[in-house]
């Protein structure tokens, strides 16, 4: 049998709402092992002037728990 956990966790970028998807997974990656998906929950940026200045992410990261690991 096998075991998931789901973890929300946040990430920003200054570039895009992909790259933010994208760097967030690759920094959960160095601390959680077994990932094994993710879900977008929600988007949103913040705007200075008229331009968009930081794009956030709301991410639901599923991981494996390794029921043999001591």
């Amino acid at each position: 049998m096998s075991v998931e956990k789901h973890l929300k966790v946040t990430g920003s970028s200054e570039i895009s709402w992909k790259d933010a998807i994208v760097q967030t997974v690759n920094e959960a990656s160095k601390t959680i092992d077994y990932l094994t998906n993710v879900t977008i929950l929600s988007q949103h940026a913040v705007i200075s002037g008229k331009k968009i200045t930081e794009y956030f992410v709301d991410l639901d990261l599923a991981f494996t728990i390794d029921r043999d690991r001591d």
